[in-house]
This record gives structure tokens, sequence and C-alpha cells, in this order.
């Protein structure tokens, strides 16, 4: 296996300094990788593109620091010259290069505008990085064709042709050449080749695919693409992004099955993906994770290897692991494993009323599977050895805490008394004092989500503003006692009693 590496995923606002990064790539070398990639989209700040980036996101200074540093490892640019372009395009400068209007996550390849910034941006990664990979993504372009320009490119392919792989692989190929020409090999995700096979025809034949399989092994579709003529790097993942913190079982699975696959169908390598440590996730607690499936790549497919790695830390990190990325899920509702993300971290935090948490879950977490949870998430608490393994089990604390006030405040407003739902929703609103402590805190130790610091603000704030409608509106000072479910939306309108902002959803963006 020449490739071991895993890839750290910035574009999910982590915002790292050189120390955090330093830590990570002394993680990644002492673990046995070769490589680690730097999944980049709008966190990091390309010369040619000032407009494009955040705060605090990565640098090409840091880049070159950490090059003359770790000699000996390969740092790997995950580009994204296509979709996943929305941290660009939601920006005033970067609007025009969206394929749709505030809809979806791709630019529009049939934009010239686009077209030379998606060729300064490479140009920008060659520049500074010098590896020899250099991945300039491609995944999950699912608005192929949805303007006119890229609808009429489409119409006009010859009968018979896919429009939609003329599109694609004619966005790509002149930058994978690009790639070429710089000495240095272009690589891409594969999985639009599922749904258009025929673009293969027209990349490059040294191009490197990226054959991304989260819920199964990838021996068939990298034994296929193999047989293209394609090199290949098979990619499992760490599933953070579809828990509370992760599913230990499955992702050590996962692994296990790309590193067994890989071997078997003569892939280059193996790229372990952790995806979305946003939504009040922590970096540092999955580095024991990290380490277990340097071991694996390096020794091949090992049961049992992610609870070990956390053992080999403290006998305390081993049963906080088990406890919260094994018995959580078994408690099931929204804790059981699945495919999708985390649908309670998204409704408390991501959409700017925590009330969506209660809304879907107050059944379940006030239940028996609310009460399961608290137990091992009470346990993990105990046992956390470290701060930041503490703060993920007070997170999964602090959610059901938060939807049994909010309930206990539903109960209490439907029978009338108001004064007393607004005594629970003082302590709901604690909660989100206290998650903006942990959010700060993971940002100063391991580069975390500023955004999280900002969503627990507006989460407390929205608590607020329902205290005080409850004050003023919850004894029928409008001739009615508007609905709990309407009181703590944030669309909610005295006087509207017909609630009109939800009848009219057609004026929604």
């Amino acid at each position: 296996m020449e490739i071991r590496m895993w890839m750290y995923d910035l574009a999910r606002e982590q915002a790292p300094t050189l120390s955090h990064l330093r830590r990570i790539f002394q993680l990644t070398r002492g673990a046995g990788y070769t490589h680690i990639g730097l999944y980049l989209e709008h966190r990091f700040a390309y010369p040619s593109a000032p407009w494009a980036h955040g705060a605090r996101c990565v640098t090409p200074e840091m880049v070159r620091t950490l090059r003359h540093e770790f000699p000996d490892l390969q740092i790997v640019p995950f580009l994204n010259l296509l979709g996943h372009f929305e941290g660009m395009f939601q920006t005033e400068r970067g609007k025009r290069f969206a394929e749709e209007r505030m809809k979806g996550l791709q630019a529009c390849p049939s934009n010239p505008e686009f077209v030379d910034l998606a060729t300064r941006l490479l140009d920008d990664a060659l520049s500074v990085f010098d590896s020899e990979i250099i991945h300039i993504g491609g995944d999950e372009t699912y608005q192929l064709g949805r303007c006119p320009r890229c609808a009429e490119v489409v119409a006009s392919a010859p009968e018979g042709t896919d429009g939609k792989a003329l599109l694609y692989g004619n966005h790509f190929r002149p930058l994978a050449e690009r790639v070429l020409n710089a000495g240095r090999r272009p690589a891409v995700w594969a999985d639009m080749f599922d749904d258009h096979p025929s673009a293969l025809e027209i990349f490059p034949p040294s191009t490197l695919l990226f054959d991304w399989r989260y819920f199964s092994g990838p021996k068939e579709t990298s034994a296929r693409l193999r047989q293209k003529g394609f090199d290949v790097v098979c990619c499992p993942a760490i599933q953070t992004y579809n828990a509370l913190w992760m599913h230990l079982p499955q992702s050590e699975r996962n692994v296990n099955d790309h590193a067994r696959d890989a071997a078997e169908t003569g892939a280059q390598g193996v790229c372990v993906t952790t995806w979305e440590c946003g939504l009040m996730g922590a970096y540092d607690t999955l580095f024991p994770a990290l380490r277990a499936c340097g071991r694996i790549l390096r020794e091949g497919p090992t049961e049992g290897a992610f609870l070990d790695g956390y053992g080999e830390e403290s006998a305390d990190y081993r049963e906080w692991a088990e406890l919260l990325g094994c018995r959580l899920q078994e408690c099931g509702g929204t804790f059981a494993h699945g495919t999708r993300r985390s649908s309670l971290k998204c409704r408390l935090l991501l959409l700017r009323n925590p009330f969506l948490a209660w809304f879907f879950h107050a059944d379940e977490l006030c239940g028996e599977v609310g009460t399961k949870a608290l137990d091992i998430l009470e346990r993990a608490a105990n046992v956390a050895p470290n701060e930041a393994t503490r703060n993920v089990a007070l997170f999964g604390i602090s959610t059901v805490e938060f939807v049994r006030f909010v309930e206990s405040a539903a109960q209490s407003y439907a029978k009338g008394d108001a004064n007393f739902a607004v005594s629970r929703l003082a302590m709901a609103r604690q909660v989100f004092d206290d998650l903006g402590q942990i959010a700060r805190e993971t940002h100063e130790r391991i580069g975390g989500s500023l955004a999280d610091i900002e969503r627990c603000r507006l989460s407390r704030e929205h608590v607020d503003r329902v205290i005080r409608r409850i004050r003023q509106y919850g004894s029928g000072q409008l001739g009615y006692v508007p609905a709990f479910e309407v009181i703590t939306h944030p669309e909610f309108v005295p006087h509207d009693q017909a609630c009109w902002w939800r009848v009219n959803q057609w004026a929604e963006l």
C-alpha cells in the first residue's frame, strides 16, 4: 500500500492555529501515515481570491512552515473546483458563480468567470503545496445541467451521449491536465462516475480516483474503476457527522473493509476521511481512533482496534469511548446509527431555532430513550479523562436536558401557567451559556468551530426572545393564546393568528 492518508476536514468551520496543526501533524507522522489531506473549500487563504476565505483560516505561510517541519509527510490539498463551492458563492463577490441562486452546493461549469477562478485557485495550490497529488474535487455535483447555459450544453450532446458526463468531464479535464503539466498527479472523487461512467473516458488515464464508500466496502466499485485503467484510493470514514460523537463499531468496520478491499483490488492505498467536527465536535477526541486507523493501514484489518487505541491512553478513556461510541447508539431513536447527518445536532444548533429539537425529539428524549441516554452520558462524563472528552459528554447531557426543560415549559404553558413555563425556559437558556463555553474551549484547545460559539449565542438569544413573548402574550393578552409551537418559532408575529408566514411557504428561499 503506497498511500496511507487521513483527511482533515477544515471546511466545516475548523480554525486551527499553527500550533494546533503541528499537534495534528505530529499525530499523523507518529501513527505511520504517509500523507495528510487538508480538505480546504473556503478555509484556505488563496492568494488570488482574498475575498473567498473567512477569519482564522489556514494560510500559505502555515503550509510552507509545515512542509519544512514535516518533510517526511506529503501534505495533499483537497480543492473544490465545482461541487461543494458553497462557502465561496455564499459571499457577495462569489454569488455569481453559483449554478442556482441560493440553492445547492455547486458552481456553474459553463460560467467563464468561474472556470477562470477555478484555474487560478488550482495555480495557487500548485505554488503552495509540493505534494505529488493535487486533489481537484468533483464529488456530489448533482446540479449538473440546472442553469440555462448548462442545460443547453446537456441538450446539445449527440444522441445517445450522456450530456452531463460531457459537461462534467470537459470541466475537469483541463484542470487535471494543468496538474499533469506541472509535474503532479491529479485526483478526483469517484462518486459521480456511478451515475455518469462515460465521463471517465474524458479524464487523463493517470488521474487518481478516490472511491468513498462509508457504509460498505469498496471492492466492487474500486475493481470496476481499476478495470477502466485507473488507479484508486479507497476512502472510508470515521463516522462523526451522523453521531452525537462517533459511531465507533461502524467506523472501525468501514476502515477494516477498505483496508482489506484495497489490498485485494490492488488499490494505491487508503484515505481515512473525517467529516464535520463542527456542531460541537472535537478533533482531539478522534486522535486515538486515527492512530488505530494508521495501525490498520500498516498491519491489516484488526477487530477491536479502535477501543484498543483508546485503551492505550487509559482505562477511563476506553470506557468513555465505549459508552459514547457503542452504548449510546444502542439507546435507539436519534442516537441510533444512520447514514445522514445527526438530526438532533442540526435541530438544536444549525437552524437558529433550538425548539426544533424539542418539536421533533421530545417524545423519545423525554421517555425511555432519553433516560437511557442520560445514564450513559453521565457515566461518560464521570470517567472522561480530559476536558475534550468531558465536554463531549456534557454536550450530550445538555441536549437531552434542554429538550426536557422545554417539554416541561410546554406542558405548563398548555395549563395556563405562563410563569412556570418561563422559569423552565430560564433553565433551558442556561444550557446555551454552558455550551457556548464548551465551544470556546474547543476552539482554543484544537481550533474548533467559531460558528458554534455564535450558534450557542443565537440559540440563547432566541430562548430569551421566547421568554419575553410568553410574558407578553402567554396569558391571552392578544385575545387568544398562541400555540407553544407558534410562539417559540422565529417567524412568530403577534396578531397573525392564522400564521400566514407558515401557510404561504412559497415565499421562502
